[in-house]
């Protein structure tokens, strides 16, 4: 199968160069990477060609406007980046044959929820923010055109999909908080502040009414080659660690491993006024998957990501 990942030199475009890069039926060569030159969300137009000029079977779309507060302030542009070039994207696939897997996040749901239980696959989505607005856009394109172009239908619960045999699939993964290298990441940020904080000798404040569920990208990346592996992957799934935790909990189990004597003051978002509104609860209930193991707690996560982290860390 020849596998094209979109956006393959940001955070989860790396790992799954690296996860494909071990997947036999990504062939002898391995996946092909396309950077923004070979596909640029501000000028989707001419990805037909290029899908015929490297012969892909299949694209990991990956790529994505992803500075919130910058959607936030500029939603035409985000619409343009995360919503239309996406179905662009779609429709070249669907029209040709070509499977798609569409990253997505969950920030397309408000957040309100109060019954502690995330939120799954069969959910209606209800955006508060442009980049979730943006983001539910590209899902929808998506859908529409392979809908309407390869004859698949994903229905509202997860994993549930129905289409012509023979006929081009159609997996759209909304995931969250993802971290891992390079860095720049909320562990690298906040590792970060708490030598600031620890050198001036005040605590460190960390929001604490924001919940999520923290992902690391080299796990996400494994489950999305667990899925094409698995030869039947049409559907909606929801790709995240194991658990959930405030962003002063994550904080602190980061200082708990890496044993960093930090005081955090639990504070809330309102705290620092942003352009954007995230969902206070963007906890994603985990889909099955193909293997029926679940991806393991983001704790343990955590701390295979730590050696790496605490090493760029360290360097000037």
């Amino acid at each position: 199968m020849r596998i094209a990942v979109t956006g393959s030199s940001g955070r989860l475009g790396r790992s799954l160069m690296e996860a494909l890069g071990d997947a036999p039926f990504a062939g002898p060569f391995g996946p092909i990477a396309w950077t923004r030159a070979e596909f640029d969300l501000d000028a989707p137009a001419a990805i037909g060609q290029r899908i015929e000029r490297d012969r892909i079977e299949c694209v990991v779309h990956a790529s994505a406007w992803t500075d919130v507060d910058g959607c936030a302030r500029d939603p035409e542009l985000a619409l343009r980046r995360n919503g239309v070039a996406t179905a662009v994207l779609a429709a070249a696939c669907a029209s040709r044959g070509v499977d798609l897997v569409a990253v997505s996040t969950n920030e397309v749901f408000d957040g309100h929820r109060t019954d502690g239980r995330g939120y799954v696959a069969g959910d209606e989505p209800n955006p508060i923010n442009p980049y979730g607005a943006s983001k539910l856009a590209g899902e929808r394109g998506a859908r529409e055109a392979f809908e309407r172009l390869a004859g698949v239908r994903i229905g509202p619960r997860e994993g549930e999909a129905s289409s012509i045999p023979g006929s081009a699939q159609l997996a759209i993964v909304r995931t969250a908080w993802l971290f891992g290298p390079p860095g720049n990441d909320f562990p690298a940020k906040v590792l970060a502040a708490a030598e600031r904080a620890r050198a001036s000798g005040m605590p460190l404040k960390v929001v604490g009414d924001e919940i999520g569920s923290p992902t690391f990208t080299a796990d996400l990346a494994a489950a999305i080659v667990e899925l094409l592996g698995s030869g039947a992957f049409s559907g909606l799934h929801h790709i995240v660690n194991a658990g959930a935790v405030s962003r002063a909990g994550w904080a602190r189990e980061l200082f708990r491993q890496a044993r960093v004597a930090v005081e955090i003051e639990e504070v809330p978002a309102s705290t620092w006024p942003r352009a954007s509104a995230p969902p206070a609860w963007a906890v994603l209930e985990p889909t099955p998957l193909p293997g029926g193991e679940p991806l393991e707690p983001w704790q343990a996560a955590l701390a295979r990501y730590l050696p790496s982290l605490l090493r760029a860390a360290s360097r000037p």
